[in-house]
């Protein structure tokens, strides 16, 4: 006999599960936006769904990304994943021998054990067997270490983890007692039929002994069918929505669509792909200085989901990327917050219309945009003219009477009227003056040129601009023995992926020394515009901690590339902090210079600074 009634839990489940996702994946696909619709089309019948396939089994399955972090984590996610994938596959292999054929109930594979009770001159019955109780074992190792983790979570590298609501607990119960119940169904039937392989049999004797087992099979059974129907039902409203989400998140990204800074379809993909692991809280500086435990990224997203977002938690984060970074999933935290902010924004905070009354009309090679942080810290304009001057660039300094924002501090606070207004501005300004090359000293204002301006002209930061005129010979500089630990800026380096240049620029004029905290993984400076609820003794507190890090290899100067992260050091630093700019205007030889000597700096560097 091929059925009994304890299969309808499963079975009911998985049917209710397969209809509601088809019907949830049909509704995010028709709300794409017509050119994702198009990129789709160009590209499911192309090699991109093969590479989506590859990186659905690498991410998905076995949770590379997740191993990077830490590798006993990465082990217990990717035993429950690939390790139920194979239990199934293997599970249909043994279906299809025994019965002979490949059409069969879709519980049949499942409840294989249960069905079959002699495996007699069955085609590689004995490996098959062995095989489904080494896999079983596998997942099971990795079910003890989701116990642990769940109460001892430091021991797998994580600080913290995320809290459960009703769903997620639900669903994390059933999961938990799927395999459990598995092997003790399979066991009992195994010392009743003498079936099982190496695992089952030897437990199914030793629980024969303690138990009646012919009245607990049927039990255990009914339970396993029990927890896989509760979890298939409850996952649609639980965090393990982002197992089948996840697999339409990379055929998408794949199929070229990409988070845009609104919230649409594809983001509210990214949002139920959230796994809520926690992954990303321990990176969160907001969360472990102790300053916000709302802020994290996992509980941001929940707060989306759960239709329960604030102003003053989608304006309390510091926009760094820390966390965006991290994800083993790949989630645009940042855009997701943005997207929150631009819809609680009011339509328009600020006019700046009375800009378009004021006319310009100057010609040059290079544009030269300090940003407002620079003209907060005078060193790095006075450096950049300096060098200016030196290297004879013809250079227009736009902004040296202060005139407008670049407009990225409105896109961080979701006023987009505003920021356009500034960027229209800007734009003609710089069009109009004919100029080959843009070059910034703030990495905020060089995001936004680059990205949502649409300039046909180059775009630099001051660290590459710098960089080429140092290389082609065209500013002379001379290293000293200065020690020199350089911190990457949120947006200049994982914003902007810009970590090169500037080191190449600090090895021509002193001795770089790494530090812990480097590139995609350098800590934020807690001055961050993104950030509108922070309160200043709480960004100190944050720069504090990022200078006492960055001191730790004694040196002499604390370098940076933008204005604002060396504004806030500098209250907090007892080591001189620099821009590189600054760095490179003291290196430049004087005229009046022996041969092979450089002339004392002292007098300089108080100016500059």
């Amino acid at each position: 006999m091929n059925y009994s009634h304890f299969v309808l839990p499963f079975t009911i489940g998985l049917i209710v599960l397969l209809a509601y996702m088809l019907v949830r994946f049909g509704v995010w696909i028709y709300k794409l936006d017509s050119d994702d619709k198009q990129r789709i089309l160009k590209n499911i019948f192309s090699i991109k769904s093969l590479q989506a396939i590859k990186e659905i089994f690498t991410e998905s399955l076995l949770h590379r990304n997740i191993f990077k972090t830490n590798k006993v984590l990465g082990y217990m996610h990717m035993s429950l994943a690939f390790g139920w994938l194979l239990l199934i596959i293997g599970g249909h292999i043994q279906t299809w021998i025994f019965y002979d054929r490949l059409s069969n109930p879709i519980y049949i594979p499942i409840f294989f054990e249960y069905f079959v009770h002699n495996k007699a001159g069955m085609l590689f019955g004995e490996v098959l067997t062995f095989t489904m109780d080494l896999i079983l074992l596998f997942i099971l190792t990795g079910v003890a270490l989701a116990y642990f983790k769940r109460f001892y979570s430091k021991l797998f590298g994580m600080k913290k983890t995320t809290n459960l609501k009703l769903g997620d607990k639900f669903a994390l119960a059933s999961l938990w007692l799927i395999f459990p119940l598995r092997l003790l169904a399979e066991s009992t039937a195994a010392s009743l039929h003498n079936t099982g392989g190496f695992l089952t049999q030897n437990f199914g004797n030793f629980i024969s002994g303690l138990i009646p087992v012919s009245f607990f099979e049927p039990v255990f059974w009914w339970a396993y069918s029990i927890s896989l129907g509760v979890f298939f039902l409850s996952l649609p409203f639980s965090r393990y929505m982002h197992i089948p989400t996840e697999l339409l998140l990379i055929a998408l990204r794949k199929w070229g669509v990409k988070s845009k800074e609104t919230f649409d379809a594809f983001a509210d993909v990214e949002l139920h792909a959230c796994s809520r692991c926690g992954i990303c809280i321990d990176p969160c500086q907001m969360s472990s200085t102790g300053i916000s435990k709302k802020t994290p990224a996992s509980y941001f997203l929940k707060s989306v989901r759960d239709k329960e977002t604030n102003s003053y938690d989608a304006l309390n984060c510091l926009m760094c990327g820390r966390c965006e970074d991290k994800c083993p999933v790949g989630i645009t935290t940042t855009n997701q917050r943005l997207a929150q902010r631009i819809n609680l924004a009011n339509e328009r905070q600020g006019d700046f219309s009375y800009l378009k009354d004021l006319n310009y009309q100057i010609k040059t090679d290079v544009v030269y945009f300090a940003g407002c942080m620079s003209h907060l810290t005078p060193g790095i304009t006075r450096s950049m003219i300096k060098i200016f001057r030196k290297a004879k660039v013809n250079y227009w300094f736009m902004d040296e009477d202060g005139s407008a924002c670049c407009g990225r501090p409105q896109k961080l606070a979701g006023n987009l009227e505003a920021m356009k207004q500034l960027m229209d501005f800007n734009k003609k300004r710089i069009v109009e003056s004919g100029a080959k090359t843009i070059v910034t000293s703030c990495p905020i204002c060089y995001k936004v040129f680059s990205e949502d301006y649409k300039l046909e002209i180059e775009v630099l930061h001051h660290t590459q601009y710098l960089n080429r005129l140092v290389e082609q010979k065209l500013l002379p500089v001379q290293a000293d023995s200065k020690k020199v630990v350089y911190h990457d800026p949120c947006e200049l380096g994982r914003g902007a992926g810009i970590y090169d240049e500037p080191r190449k620029l600090l090895t021509h004029v002193a001795t770089l020394v790494a530090t812990k905290h480097e590139k995609q993984d350098s800590l934020c400076c807690g001055g961050s515009l993104g950030n509108l609820e922070i309160e200043a003794a709480n960004r100190s507190l944050i720069a504090k901690d990022v200078v006492d890090e960055l001191s730790k290899p004694n040196p002499d100067v604390i370098a940076t590339a933008c204005p604002l992260c060396k504004k806030t050091f500098i209250k907090v630093s007892s080591v001189q902090v620099l821009d590189i700019a600054e760095l490179i205007a003291m290196s430049i030889p004087e005229k009046n210079e022996k041969s092979g000597e450089r002339k004392k700096i002292t007098v300089l560097q108080e100016e500059l600074v």
